[in-house]
C-alpha cells in the first residue's frame, strides 16, 4: 500500500514515515501543499495523510481540490487544530477521517487500516514494457520475469516512466 503523507514539521514526519514503513507501507512525504498536489496527479496512493497548516497550499484547500476533481482517495487529516468547528470545516471539506495532534502513533496506524479497509483503495493493473513489469500493489519489479531489487527512488522512476510512456521529462 503506498501512503502519502503531507506535513512540514520534519520531526513529527519522520517519525510517523518511519512507524508506517515499519509496517511495510510504501510512504511518500510532501511538505507543502503544492508538492503534495503535484504527486497525487503524477502518481496513484491508497491513502493521504494530510496535515491542515501548510505552506503554499493550506490542507483544507488541497481537500477541496481533490474531492473537486472527483477524486475517491481516502484522506486522513493530521493537525493541531482540535476545536469542534475546525473537525467540521475539515470533514467537510471532504476528509475521511480526523486526527488532532499529539497523537499515538498506534492510534494513526489504526485509523489508516481503517480507511484503507473500505475498499476505495487505488488497484493499479501491473505496468509492463517489453520484458520489464511492474506491480505497483506489491511493489514489485521483474525483469524478464526475474525478481530486480530497486530503491524506493528508481521503483518511483520507472513507475513514472511506465506510467507515462509518450511524456519527455526534463531533469527537474
Amino acid at each position: 500500500m503506498k501512503i502519502l503523507l503531507v506535513e512540514d514539521d520534519e520531526r513529527i514526519c519522520e517519525a510517523i514515515a518511519e512507524d508506517l514503513r515499519d509496517q511495510n507501507y510504501v510512504v511518500e512525504i510532501a511538505q507543502n501543499g503544492e508538492e503534495a498536489g503535484d504527486l497525487i496527479d503524477v502518481f496513484p496512493y491508497d491513502i493521504v495523510v494530510l496535515d491542515l497548516m501548510l505552506p503554499k497550499v493550506d490542507g483544507l484547500t488541497l481537500c477541496r481540490k481533490l474531492r473537486a476533481k472527483g477524486s475517491s482517495i481516502p484522506i486522513l487529516m493530521l493537525t493541531g487544530r482540535d476545536a469542534l468547528s475546525d473537525r467540521v470545516e475539515g470533514l467537510d471539506a471532504g476528509a475521511d477521517d480526523y486526527l488532532v495532534k499529539p497523537f499515538e502513533l498506534q492510534e494513526l496506524s489504526a485509523r489508516i487500516r481503517a480507511l484503507l479497509r473500505r475498499g476505495n483503495t487505488v488497484q493499479a493493473a501491473c505496468l509492463e514494457w517489453q520484458a520489464l513489469s511492474l506491480n505497483p500493489n506489491t511493489c514489485e519489479v521483474s525483469y524478464r520475469e526475474k525478481p530486480v531489487k530497486l530503491s524506493a527512488t528508481e521503483f518511483r522512476i520507472i513507475e513514472l516512466f511506465l506510467r507515462h510512456q509518450r511524456r519527455v521529462f526534463s531533469r527537474e
